[in-house]
């Protein structure tokens, strides 16, 4: 019988660092799995889970606790959620900081394995430590003279997403509007134009997941390296406007870039609901037309842990156990599985941090 544990899987995206801000996860639950989220140390290990993008992310609610009320609209036919105004800088680097500081503390304790290069990856995978990469969900904690950039950079930030939907001084995002598609409105800033440069020069990793379809064409006009979207979906099947367009998606495969897919049901469900019953199956739809338009070469997970409604199948990290299972029955080959579950990330990794 096939390990429903293997591959190791690396995944695009989760908010695990948000639940530590807001008070709402501790350490020692983390460790123990006494937590009623959807991360945790034992479920990582029951799930298989290697690793992936850590969030560095600024709530709306600056860490009221209050779950965000976008996503409780969501059930209806139709909607069109407005988005909330852009955050300071003042505001968004402490909150920025703080997630920084809880992962250092979550290295510390054995929990992860800090990642700045796919060596460090693989060798977390080896040790069976999981391997984290700091992400950032949104700019705001970049100054406009980018040294909170280079600091964080040091800090280990390798990847970047200029915009979380909501307005920043870099760019503009899509809304939680369905049906639409992601042609919402004005795209990059001149300062988010020097933010891609930067990137690129450091060699930090772009996300386009959030933003709008000018600011993926400004983007894609401007960057020297892969383009790739850490958690979207494919707008043929959902028509979201958080989704990839069949146009968008052949821009990504032309720079060599890839896409993780969204377990967020809402951006699965070609209805647009937020429905956690929604079969699995769904989800190879998803991955089956994204390799179509991108290759299986391009194609990974980017999950969205505790930070959406997930199909109720999955619910959680040991989750993963039945995706795998879903992934092989529909067919897909052992080789196939390593690429989606890993290696296609470690090959976009290694091509955007510009190792040797």
């Amino acid at each position: 019988m096939l390990n429903t544990k293997t591959p190791i899987i690396f995944d695009g995206h989760n908010d695990f660092l948000l639940r530590f801000f807001r008070k709402t996860l501790t350490l020692d639950a983390a460790m123990a799995g006494t937590d009623k989220g959807q991360m945790d140390l034992p479920r990582a290990k029951a799930g298989g889970f290697g690793g992936g993008l850590f969030a560095l992310y600024v709530p709306s609610d600056l860490g009221s606790g209050g779950r965000g009320s976008y996503e409780d609209k969501m059930d209806q036919p139709t909607y069109d959620i407005p988005l909330p105004p852009a955050i300071a800088w003042n505001d968004a680097i402490k909150v920025v900081l703080s997630e920084v500081a809880t992962f250092k503390k979550l290295e510390a304790a054995g929990f992860l394995k800090g990642c700045t290069s796919t060596k460090d990856i693989l060798a977390a995978f080896e040790r069976d430590v999981i391997a984290a990469v700091l992400h950032m969900e949104g700019a705001e904690a970049i100054d406009e003279e980018f040294e909170t950039l280079e600091v964080l950079y040091a800090a280990g930030l390798r990847s970047i997403g200029p915009v979380w939907s909501r307005p920043t001084k870099f760019g503009h995002g899509v809304p939680f509007r369905y049906p639409s598609t992601g042609d919402t409105g004005p795209g990059l800033t001149e300062l988010g134009k020097k933010l891609v440069s930067e990137c690129n020069r450091l060699g930090v990793m772009l996300d386009v997941s959030h933003l709008n379809e000018k600011g993926f064409d400004d983007l894609a006009a401007i960057t020297d390296a892969p383009i790739v979207a850490t958690h979207s979906n494919a707008y043929a099947i959902c028509p979201h406007a958080r989704n990839l367009t069949d146009r968008q998606l052949g821009i990504i495969a032309e720079s060599d870039g890839m896409v993780g897919l969204n377990f967020a049901v809402v951006f699965l469900r070609p209805d647009g609901q937020q429905n956690v019953d929604t079969n699995v199956e769904l989800m190879l739809r998803h991955l089956d037309h994204l390799m179509e338009k991108l290759g299986e070469d391009r194609v990974g997970l980017g999950s969205d842990f505790d930070g959406a409604d997930i199909p109720q199948d999955i619910k959680d990290l040991s989750g993963l156990t039945t995706l795998r299972e879903a992934m092989r029955q529909h067919g897909y080959g052992e080789a196939l599985m390593a690429k989606l579950c890993h290696e296609n990330w470690l090959r976009v990794l290694k091509k955007t941090w510009k190792e040797d």
